[in-house]
C-alpha cells in the first residue's frame, strides 16, 4: 500500500474582516496517498481554492491536523517550510503567471534560482522539463508568441522543473478552449501515470476532474463526497462509482 503524503484531519479555516467570521473550511478530514491523482470540486465558494492554499502551504489553517510525510505541518519552521514549497511542490494557475518578453526556457528556469541546484543544471533541468510538456519547438520562443494552451503547458513544465512530489493545479484549463484544455489535462494524468508525480487538481468541470483517480467534493466547506473515479478518463467515457 502507497504511503500517505499528505493527511488533514478536522481541518479548518476561518476568515475574521471587521468583526465578522466568514467559515471556508469545516472539519475536513481525508488523505492522499504518494502517486495519486485527485481532483478537488465544488461550487464557487465552497472552500476548494482555500484548500488548495493550505495543502500547499500558501496559507495558515485556523484548526485542525495537517500531515505532510508524516509530519505536523506545525512542527516545521517557516525556513523549512519555503524549501519545502520550492523544492517538494510544482503549482500551475488559471492565469499561467508567465513572463511576457522571457523564453520559455528562461521562464521555466525560474524556480531554479530559489533551489540548492548547481547552476550548470538549470539549462538541463530546464530543457527535459520543457520536453516532457512536448514544447521542445518553442523552446526559445517568447511566453507573448504562445497560444493559451502553450502558455499552460509552459506552466506545467515549470511546476516540473524542481521534479517536486506533488503538482497542484488550480483550474488550470479555465481560460483555455475544449481542445487545448484536454492536451493540458492529458498531459498532467500522464505525469502521474509515467512519472508518478502526485496531482491534486482544483476544477469545477466534471469532464476534467474524470482525468484523475478519485474526487473529492467540498460544499460549504465540508467534505460531501470522497469518490474513486471508474474507468478514468483519456479518450472515452469514465465513470464514478
Amino acid at each position: 500500500m502507497s504511503e500517505k503524503i499528505i493527511e488533514v484531519k478536522k481541518l479548518g479555516k476561518t476568515y475574521d474582516n471587521e468583526g465578522v467570521s466568514t467559515r471556508a473550511l469545516i472539519d475536513v478530514s481525508f488523505d492522499i496517498k504518494k502517486g495519486e491523482f485527485v481532483a478537488i470540486m465544488g461550487p464557487s465558494g465552497s472552500g476548494k481554492s482555500t484548500l488548495l492554499q493550505i495543502l500547499g502551504l500558501l496559507d495558515d489553517y485556523s484548526h485542525g491536523h495537517y500531515y505532510l510525510d508524516g509530519k505536523n505541518i506545525k512542527d516545521y519552521h517557516q525556513a523549512e517550510i519555503a524549501k519545502i514549497r520550492n523544492e517538494k511542490m510544482g503549482f500551475v494557475f488559471q492565469a499561467f503567471n508567465l513572463l511576457a518578453r522571457s523564453s520559455v526556457l528562461e521562464n521555466v528556469k525560474l524556480p531554479l534560482l530559489y533551489s540548492k541546484r548547481p547552476e550548470k543544471e538549470w539549462d538541463r533541468l530546464a530543457r527535459e522539463a520543457v520536453i516532457a510538456v512536448g514544447l521542445e519547438h518553442r523552446m526559445h520562443h517568447e511566453a507573448k508568441q504562445l497560444s493559451g494552451g502553450e502558455k499552460q503547458r509552459v506552466a506545467i513544465a515549470r511546476a516540473l522543473v524542481n521534479e517536486p512530489q506533488v503538482i497542484f493545479a488550480d483550474e488550470p484549463t479555465g481560460n483555455l478552449d475544449s481542445k487545448s484544455g484536454q492536451a493540458v489535462i492529458e498531459i498532467l494524468q500522464r505525469l502521474n501515470q509515467e512519472r508518478g508525480h502526485t496531482i491534486i487538481l482544483i476544477t469545477h468541470e466534471t469532464y476534467t476532474a474524470e482525468y484523475a483517480e478519485r474526487i473529492i467534493r467540498l460544499y460549504d466547506g465540508q467534505l460531501e463526497s470522497d469518490c474513486q473515479v471508474e474507468n478514468r478518463r483519456t479518450d472515452g467515457k469514465s465513470f464514478i462509482k
